[in-house]
């Protein structure tokens, strides 16, 4: 028994499912132990056997500049020195709402959180608020989080870990006032709002989804959304959890046609450390407490350790030629790893943003949930351990995203696509 093994026996005692997220979980792709993570250094990690990997997972998206690096550590460690957590306002939570609000036109004002499920909740209640009304609409495989309104027809960990896409334990009062519908889909918005358009507080959005496999909208699609939410006096809430400051320095979702009245941040923003946000207008933040009568609090918001990780991680993403790198070390991953599967006559598509992509196990990229879930299963599982045998740690999960980020090199993009030829050989050979 190795010591990730032994971990696994142990954890399975004290931590329900032997996991504190079940996107962690190795169950799914039919395995039982998961590596355990000693150590991590730019795109690597070190595990618990001292087994290398090249990870492309970036926990999850939140390492867009790499695991350790200096300036991070450094503007973290001095923070340390002089203290974890107040309970009181630090000046390093308002420098870091100002780089929000001054590279983010839409953000008026913000409020800082501890995560992307607290930020989209709180702007759920703060469109209710806004509004006085009770209805959000959705859509199927966007996941905003594991708060009961969006636990309705969501995607990734759900879709992976639970075999389904709801989750038990949602109150049905709860669920009566979400709509789910199809993504890319107008028709079937502007049939919701004509039936129940004066009961729709917000329409929820990712504008480029990262928890269905990545799916991004098709053309006019995101604003023709708000064209119709705001014809009907509702507001948009933009969900830039995984997107927010990984494709851009800000968010991406008014370059493709989305007017958002609400902006939910989190993962990048934090430099690796727990941070959230949301935020929008002056007179809709005016309605947040103590200034308005929609209540938000949270111990550990906006603290110290983690402002002074955002800070540092803004200042390194502002800097010239971040973007055009990481776009095109993506671009380089992606189309290794298809000329793979091509070669070894895998069936696969792609969809790929900059420096994230998800390969598909399905001829098409898929344009929806429904889609998304039209895959070959087995293949990924397949191709899931063969990556990990060639030290290429991926998502235990066909509908998560691969990332590139600042802390990966040249040499680690190569490795990868060395790896996925591999990999798609030994597939064959097995088929």
């Amino acid at each position: 028994m190795n010591a990730s093994e032994e971990l696994w026996q142990r954890a399975q005692t004290v931590i329900a499912g032997g996991v504190n997220s079940p996107a962690r979980s190795f169950h799914p792709m039919g395995g039982d132990a998961p590596v355990f993570v000693k150590a991590a250094r730019g795109g690597r990690f070190e595990d618990v056997d001292g087994r290398s990997f090249i990870e492309f997972l970036a926990a999850f998206g939140p390492n867009v500049v790499g695991h350790g690096h200096p300036l991070v550590l450094e503007r973290v460690g001095r923070q340390l020195a002089e203290g974890t957590l107040f309970g009181a306002p630090c000046p390093g939570e308002v420098e870091f709402a100002e780089r929000l609000c001054a590279c983010i036109p839409e953000l008026g004002q913000v409020r800082l959180v501890s995560s992307g499920t607290e930020a989209v909740m709180s702007a759920i209640r703060l469109a209710r608020a806004a509004t006085g009304r009770d209805l959000i609409v959705k859509f199927d495989g966007n996941y905003h989080g594991h708060a009961d309104p969006v636990l309705v027809h969501t995607g990734s960990g759900a879709a992976t870990a639970g075999g389904g896409h709801d989750s038990e334990g949602v109150p049905s009062g709860v669920r009566k006032d979400v709509r789910s519908l199809p993504f890319n889909d107008l028709p079937a918005l502007e049939e919701l709002f004509a039936a129940e358009g004066g009961r729709i507080a917000a329409v929820l959005i990712e504008p480029i989804s990262g928890n269905m496999g990545v799916v991004g909208p098709v053309s006019g699609y995101l604003r023709g959304v708000s064209e119709i939410a705001h014809r009907h006096g509702a507001l948009v809430i933009d969900d830039e959890v995984i997107v927010g400051f990984r494709l851009r320095y800000g968010i991406i979702g008014p370059e493709l046609g989305l007017r958002p009245d609400l902006v939910c941040l989190g993962k990048a923003i934090g430099g690796g450390l727990a941070l959230g946000a949301y935020g929008g207008s002056r007179s809709l933040m005016s309605l947040v407490a103590p200034l308005g009568p929609m209540f938000q609090a949270g111990t550990l918001a906006g603290n110290p350790l983690s402002v002074a990780a955002g800070i540092a991680t803004l200042d390194i993403l502002a800097a010239p030629g971040v973007y055009p790198w990481l776009d095109a070390m993506g671009r380089r991953l992606a189309e290794g790893v298809t000329r793979a599967a091509q070669g070894a006559g895998v069936v696969t598509s792609l969809t790929r943003f900059g420096s994230m992509f998800t390969l598909f196990f399905r001829g098409v990229a898929p344009r929806n949930y429904a889609e998304a879930q039209d895959h070959d299963r087995e293949s990924f599982r397949r191709f899931f351990w063969a990556m990990l045998e060639e030290g290429v740690y991926l998502a235990p999960s066909p509908y998560e995203a691969w990332f590139v980020t600042l802390g990966h090199t040249e040499e680690d993009v190569s490795q990868g696509i060395r790896a996925a030829e591999r990999a798609f050989a030994r597939m064959r050979q097995l088929a």
